[in-house]
């Protein structure tokens, strides 16, 4: 059988919106209500499936990502064939029916020169980046959902030097980067018995016993937020992305999710650790008519006072073009020096 007749029993009815270069996303609501996203607008399909096509079909691919789906485990995420991300949640938490989610892994922009091409960045933006990535500055990408933070991750690993050992740490294989000395991380679930989970936070303190030049957490979602701040303190470079609204929602944000480690965590430790950890925050943005871009990038002067962090703009978008603001990457090479 080959590769395609063996894509078809795995993804099924499902096929067609798979193979579909412009389906961004799909999501099944109910198996009458089938939904896909393109260029970032939702639309409802005309696919009609069953509650046992669906149930069937979900097993399947969960039988091949290795991950399970039960009453102890409603929820689920896992990686599918062709790199694309799955998501299901069952009843009790859902009202009635399975509400799936695919997200596809396109990859329509793997370095800056298709993300300038798309107009999510412009030269002079790129050129910057590009610079922090090459002195080793820690960067924190931020965003909403389907904001294309993960693309712009994977485009940033594009410009790490070859000569670097990399070590990526995700809740789902998503990161793809083109790098020869390259460690991929993923956490686990715990099993029927709920033993054998492995945390987010248990990897990134494990990679920092695997001799990285540079660690990438797909996503900060929660306690291990204090785990990355610390490794970023020790002078070990890395990036991470984090849901957010705005570059200072992102920094406020930052300062909130290390106390869920903890009582013994306090705001006095947190605060002047995010000030002299963090360099750079870039800020994407999906906008009413479905385009992905850039909205801002800000540096991390490392001055703090309080609980307020100081944040300079580099560039901001305001609403027609790109505008340079005050801040530079002078500054983040003076702070940087500063620190090592």
């Amino acid at each position: 059988m080959d590769k395609k007749s063996n894509q078809l029993n795995t993804f099924g009815p499902l096929q067609e919106l798979i193979e579909d270069p412009e389906v961004e996303e799909i999501w099944i609501n109910s198996p009458s209500r089938v939904f896909v996203a393109r260029g970032g607008q939702s639309q409802l399909t005309n696919l009609i499936l069953t509650k046992d096509v669906v149930h069937d079909l979900i097993e399947r691919l969960l039988i091949w990502g290795g991950r399970r789906l039960d009453v102890s485990t409603p929820f689920v995420d896992a990686r599918l064939p062709d790199g694309s991300r799955l998501h299901v949640a069952i009843p009790e938490v859902t009202a009635s029916e399975w509400a799936i989610n695919i997200r596809k892994h396109l990859g329509k922009a793997n370095n800056f020169e298709e993300l300038i091409n798309l107009g999510s960045i412009n030269q002079e933006m790129a050129e910057l980046i590009s610079k922090a990535v090459d002195l080793g500055l820690n960067i924190l990408v931020s965003g909403g959902t389907q904001a294309g933070k993960t693309t712009f991750l994977n485009a940033l690993l594009g410009q790490i030097s070859t000569n670097e050992r990399v070590i990526t740490i995700e809740e789902v294989f998503e990161l793809k980067p083109n790098l020869p000395d390259w460690i991929a991380l993923q956490t686990r679930t715990a099993n029927l018995e709920g033993e054998g989970e492995i945390s987010l936070r248990r990897l990134i303190k494990e990679s920092l016993r695997m001799r990285p030049n540079r660690i990438i957490v797909g996503e900060v979602r929660e306690a291990e937020a204090l785990d990355l701040l610390v490794a970023l303190n020790s002078g070990l470079p890395g990036m991470a992305t984090l849901h957010a609204n705005s570059v200072r929602g992102a920094i406020n944000k930052l300062q909130l999710l290390p106390l869920l480690a903890g009582e013994n965590i306090s705001q006095k430790f947190i605060t002047p650790t995010i000030a002299s950890s963090i360099d750079l925050v870039i800020q994407c943005s999906l906008d009413n008519k479905g385009v992905r871009r850039v909205s801002e990038v800000a540096a991390i002067s490392g001055r703090c006072e309080d609980s307020i962090i100081e944040i300079d703009s580099i560039f901001k978008w305001n609403s027609k073009s790109m505008i340079k603001g005050l801040g530079n990457l002078e500054t983040l090479i003076s702070k940087r020096n500063y620190i090592n």
